[in-house]
């Protein structure tokens, strides 16, 4: 239960719930492009909230009232907006990935099933972000001692993730490898509509190789003996048996008990729009339309008791598998759309798309080559003209005058775009000459015919 709040802190959260609004109708305003400064305004303001509160509390003690959920809500739909306007390597824009690292890893520790492959993309992610809170100097350092101190959360989680592979034997290691990936099969499976059975039989008998390969319960090692961690192999073990017998007894009533069927209706619903996200995010995302789902997945998430899903008389009805991946890979999808946000603002997206696609086009001309002719061409001229058009000074300007971020980017695509239409020029009049000198071979030949 959070505390409550201090009567001298009272003022600096009526401040950073202004600022909060602020930033919740400036998202909902799909009107206009996010301006870079509306969101350095609203960032200072903060700011100066967060010094004042670092005056007030004088101490190094964790809080854990309105005012910290509060400011936890504003840095990360600011953090939000940074992404939106491009600005991927500015300090702000790290807390949201960071938050939604720390859900994953703390998951990920809970199941207790993961490799050492798993853990390696979190270790250079985190180490990225790392170098991005340490060398921007120019934002205060109480920013920097959060994001670090959360950096530093993420850490522990990983180091502790790390020790807890160390302890399996090298003899085991092979057969729990192959029992994760077993497992991830399994909750993918429950987690699909229909039946199941032709896709199940294989990994039963899997799972029954690996049963084989236990005497008295025991996995032996080489001459007999009895390799450590053998209690992790063998609960992850009759943890995949007793998924597929949740798969087959579930099979019919769409896997899951009907009192947790308006949790796993919500959640597929959420998985179904961040997997199109995916596909789409290039066109149709806008990173603050991520803190709606956020927010969906933590309520979701806090409706667990000791990890699981309970219904209204406190018991765990079946299912429970089938909601955690669901619920997991909804995190592990808005971690995916944070970590691949690109340094361009939304301002200048659709001229990168647009200039992507053209390039991909050119691209794909040139590796098949003709015949083609000017006329062919033409669709890319004019769109590359209609791009070049739109710099002022060589630069492509917003619409309230300011330089948008990505500049670098989109003039690098713009500028291969160009190439690519030269070569294929070249290889146009190469062609044409080819044929001119065809053309004359055949009149010699038909002059000394004559003759």
């Amino acid at each position: 239960m959070a505390a409550s709040v201090p009567q001298e802190e009272l003022p600096i959260l009526e401040a950073v719930i202004n600022i909060r609004n602020r930033l919740t109708v400036l998202k909902r305003d799909r009107g206009d492009y996010i301006k870079p400064s509306d969101v350095n305004s609203l960032y200072q303001a903060v700011v100066k909230q967060v010094t004042k509160l670092n005056d007030v509390r004088e101490d190094n003690t964790t809080h854990n009232n309105r005012l910290d959920t509060t400011l936890a809500d504003v840095f990360s739909l600011l953090s939000l907006f940074y992404l939106t306007i491009g600005k991927t390597k500015d300090t702000p824009a790290t807390y949201s990935q960071i938050a939604s690292m720390r859900q994953i890893l703390n998951h990920m520790n809970e199941s207790a099933v993961y490799n050492e492959s798993d853990l390696v993309p979190f270790h250079r992610r985190l180490n990225e972000l790392r170098q991005i809170v340490q060398h921007n100097t120019k934002h205060p350092d109480a920013l920097t001692k959060l994001l670090e101190r959360q950096l530093n959360e993420c850490d522990g989680i990983l180091r502790s993730l790390q020790e807890s592979l160390a302890v399996i034997s090298v003899e085991l290691t092979p057969i729990y490898e192959k029992l994760v990936t077993i497992r991830r099969q399994l909750v993918a499976l429950a987690a699909k509509e229909g039946s199941h059975k032709a896709e199940l039989k294989p990994i039963q008998e899997e799972l029954r190789k690996i049963d084989s390969k236990r005497v008295d319960g025991k996995f032996l090692g080489p001459g007999g003996v009895v390799p450590a961690s053998q209690a992790i192999c063998s609960s992850l073990l009759e943890e995949c048996f007793e998924i597929t017998q949740e798969i087959k007894a579930q099979e019919e009533s769409k896997h899951v008990a009907t009192s947790l069927k308006p949790i796993y209706d919500r959640l597929s619903g959420l998985r179904a729009e961040l997997e199109n996200l995916v596909l789409t995010h290039r066109w149709s995302l806008r990173e603050t339309d991520l803190w709606n789902y956020s927010l969906s997945l933590q309520e979701i998430d806090k409706m667990r008791i000791d990890g699981k899903f309970v219904d209204s008389e406190g018991n765990r009805p079946p299912g429970q598998y089938v909601l955690l991946y669901l619920l997991r890979r909804c995190y592990g999808l808005i971690y995916r759309l944070l970590s691949s946000s690109e340094p361009v603002s939304e301002e200048l997206m659709p001229i990168a798309n647009k200039l992507s696609t053209v390039k991909k086009c050119l691209n794909e001309v040139l590796k098949y080559g003709g015949p083609f002719s000017p006329r062919d061409l033409y669709p890319y001229q004019l769109a590359l003209f209609q791009i070049d058009s739109m710099r002022k000074d060589g630069k492509f300007v917003g619409v309230d005058g300011s330089i948008p971020e990505g500049q670098g980017i989109v003039m690098a695509h713009l500028n291969e775009c160009h190439e690519l239409l030269e070569m294929l020029k070249e290889s146009m009049d190469e062609s044409e000459e080819d044929d001119y000198d065809d053309d004359d071979e055949d009149a010699t030949e038909v002059a000394d015919d004559d003759n």
